[in-house]
């Protein structure tokens, strides 16, 4: 089994900063992509910023310049430093990450259960 597990949420006044961590565990051989994603209440789920394996990251205009998205690869962990927070970034947000099991495996689709981040003063 695979699992991803988020942390670092939480309520945080408009201005502030929020760190959320997702770490990866069980059968894993290679993981390729890693991103977060977020959804907002009466909202479809969207992306925020992906990180591949090799090569560049990939943010929505909303946060560039304000989210950071890194991943320690010897922990299996990805990271969303998220600064200058506003009430729109009020959602449940999401890990999600591509994952070969073995070497023999097609890689799948992994998602966390979502932790919750409210910006509001």
């Amino acid at each position: 089994q695979v699992q991803l597990v988020e942390s670092g949420g939480g309520l945080v006044q408009p201005g502030g900063s929020l760190r959320l961590s997702c770490a990866a565990s069980g059968i894993i051989f290679h993981i390729l992509d890693m991103g977060w994603y977020r959804q907002a209440p009466g909202k479809q789920r969207e992306l925020v910023a992906t990180i591949p394996n090799t090569g560049n990251t990939n943010y929505a205009d909303s946060v560039k310049g304000r989210f950071t998205i890194s991943r320690d690869r010897t922990q299996n962990t990805v990271y969303l430093q998220m600064n200058s927070l506003r009430p729109e970034d009020t959602a449940v947000y999401y890990c999600n990450a591509l994952i070969r099991k073995t070497y023999r495996d097609s890689p799948l689709q992994y998602w966390g259960p979502g932790t919750q981040v409210t910006v509001s003063s």
